[in-house]
């Protein structure tokens, strides 16, 4: 479902954005609405791998190998 929004924008950027549309053969909105998309995606991707990153930090990784006694690893 689609809903409008009112946005206020300073008239010489407003004249810019209707040059720049027509030259793309598409609306101010669509433009918009594009740009407003890939900011959504990028943070939900951004917001995603956070999660997962923070997760294998929590868990750790194992490297193989075993642990060596402390003996062993403080001989004098």
């Amino acid at each position: 479902m689609k809903q409008n929004i009112t946005l206020s924008l300073e008239k010489d950027l407003l004249l810019k954005l209707k040059v720049i549309s027509a030259k793309r053969s598409t609306s101010i909105s669509r433009m918009l609405a594009d740009e407003l998309k890939v900011i959504v995606e990028k943070t939900e991707r951004y917001e995603l791998c956070r999660r997962k990153a923070l997760q294998a930090m929590e868990s750790g990784l194992h490297l193989g190998g075993r642990p060596a006694p402390r003996d062993e690893l403080h001989e004098r």
